[in-house]
C-alpha cells in the first residue's frame, strides 16, 4: 500500500496539449507520453504523472480526460471526465494491481450508454493507519469502490468500479448474459465472533484446542 503516489504500468499515451496550458491554448494538438505514476488525493479525481517524451519533461496531476491512446479519435465522440471516472478518490493510500484473466469489457456510464474497451489495470484504496481518523469509505464494505482502468474504443481511458463493468471472454463467458440482480454488500464479515474461540488462552499446545475440544 503506497501513500499518495503509486507507480503504474508504463502505458504509452497521447496528451491533449490544452491540459498542458491550463486549458488556455493547444486545443486539437497532441504530444506523446508514457504514464509514470498515479496520485490519489481524497475527494479529487485520479491524477496521472506522465513523461512527455518530446520534451523530456515529467508533467504531474493530469486527469483521465487529458489522455488518449490513439491519434485517430473522433473529437465529437469524447466523454467528459465525470463520465470517464464515476467516483473521486476515496483515500490517500492506494495500491495498483493488474488482475488476471480480464481483458475485453464495457462499462455502463452515467450517460446511460455502454462504452466498450480493453482492461489495463486496477487502482484500489484503503485507510491503513488506525491512529488517524478515517473520514471516507475506503474500508466500509458497502461503500468501497475500486478503479478499473479501461482503454476505450473511442481512444480515451476510463476508471470504473466493478459494478459498472461487464467483462467479455471468448472462452469463459457466453455471448448472451444473464441480467445481474445482485444486492450491494451491507455486511462487514469477521470470523472471531463465536464464543468458543474466546477460550484458547488456557493452553500452550502448538495445535491448541478449546476446552470443548473444537
Amino acid at each position: 500500500m503506497a501513500f499518495l503516489v503509486h507507480p503504474v504500468p508504463p502505458n504509452p499515451v497521447f496528451v491533449k496539449k490544452e491540459y498542458l496550458y491550463d486549458l488556455k491554448k493547444g486545443h486539437g494538438e497532441l504530444t506523446p507520453g508514457i504514464w509514470i505514476s498515479v496520485k490519489s488525493v481524497q475527494t479529487k479525481a485520479l491524477y496521472f504523472e506522465t513523461l512527455l517524451t518530446e520534451y523530456g519533461a515529467l508533467f504531474d496531476k493530469l486527469p483521465l480526460s487529458a489522455f488518449v491512446w490513439k491519434k485517430d479519435f473522433n473529437p465529437e465522440d469524447q466523454l467528459p471526465l465525470d463520465v470517464l471516472e464515476l467516483w473521486d478518490c476515496f483515500d490517500y493510500n492506494i495500491t495498483v494491481v493488474r488482475k488476471p484473466l480480464l481483458g475485453r469489457c464495457e462499462f455502463f456510464g452515467k450517460d446511460k450508454k455502454m462504452h466498450p474497451g480493453e482492461y489495463e489495470f486496477t487502482i484500489d484504496s484503503a485507510h491503513p493507519d488506525h491512529s488517524i481518523i478515517d473520514t471516507n469509505f475506503s474500508e466500509l464494505d458497502p461503500e468501497h469502490k475500486s478503479f478499473n482502468i479501461i482503454a476505450l474504443d473511442n481512444g480515451q481511458f476510463a476508471a470504473q468500479p466493478n459494478n459498472r463493468v461487464i467483462w467479455r471472454d471468448n472462452s469463459l463467458i457466453p455471448g448472451t448474459l444473464k441480467q445481474p440482480d445482485f444486492k450491494v454488500c451491507s455486511q462487514n464479515y469477521a470470523v472471531e465472533t463465536e464464543s468458543k474461540w474466546w477460550t484458547v488462552g488456557h493452553t500452550e499446545e502448538w495445535s491448541y484446542k478449546t476446552e470443548d475440544g473444537a
